[in-house]
């Protein structure tokens, strides 16, 4: 599978926003979009026109930066949105969040998506108590989600905890810190999700 390795803050700069994708260090003066908070490129300071299509591509674009997709995976998860009862929209993103390396993400157990991703597909995570390498793996409600491995792997998660100890956990699901442990209660609903996003714009460029 392909993943990107270039600079993380342009993307941050490309949507005007921040994605979070460096954990905590998005939180401080370090973050490049609060130093720089306009696009990357030689010629960023044109003013140009947006285009309709170009508003709906940049809304898809921030959807899929955010949860580290690539084109063939988000494709894949909008057929199953779409194929679900209810609003496509919300549901592109109840799936989105229940990728296992969200929901590291989310409980703190990781310091960044990437960190998350590679605690996934090493093998060092485990639900209901069997071993799962992929990241794309959707938790279901009651599901519970672990840390498997020599204990350095969990020493480094109770750093993360420890940074990530200022954030808020979701309502749909409860953490164990001392246990390293989480629990599915509920399926994320659409008020429950952080992130900005105007996922009719992204329904809408997708039903093309």
């Amino acid at each position: 599978m392909g993943r990107y390795t270039g600079n993380k803050c342009k993307l941050c700069r490309r949507e005007a926003m921040k994605l979070f994708l460096k954990g905590q260090r998005c939180f401080t003066d370090k973050c490049a979009l609060s130093r720089r908070d306009y696009p990357p490129g030689q010629h960023s300071f044109r003013r140009r026109k947006i285009s309709e299509y170009g508003i709906h591509l940049r809304e898809k674009q921030k959807v899929k930066r955010i949860y580290g997709l690539f084109e063939r995976q988000f494709k894949n998860t909008f057929k199953d949105a779409e194929r679900m009862k209810g609003n496509t929209g919300e549901n592109l993103l109840q799936l989105l969040e229940r990728r296992l390396d969200n929901v590291f993400v989310s409980t703190g157990f990781a310091l960044s998506r990437n960190h998350a991703r590679q605690l996934v597909s090493h093998g060092h995570v485990q639900v209901n108590g069997r071993r799962v390498d992929k990241p794309s793996f959707r938790v279901k409600v009651d599901d519970v989600i672990g840390v498997i491995g020599r204990e350095k792997i969990r020493k480094g998660v109770m750093v993360a905890l420890e940074e990530n100890r200022a954030q808020p956990i979701p309502e749909w699901m409860t953490v164990n810190k001392e246990a390293i442990e989480a629990t599915i209660t509920a399926l994320p609903q659409r008020e429950e999700i952080p992130h900005p996003i105007q996922e009719q714009l992204v329904v809408e460029i997708c039903s093309r």
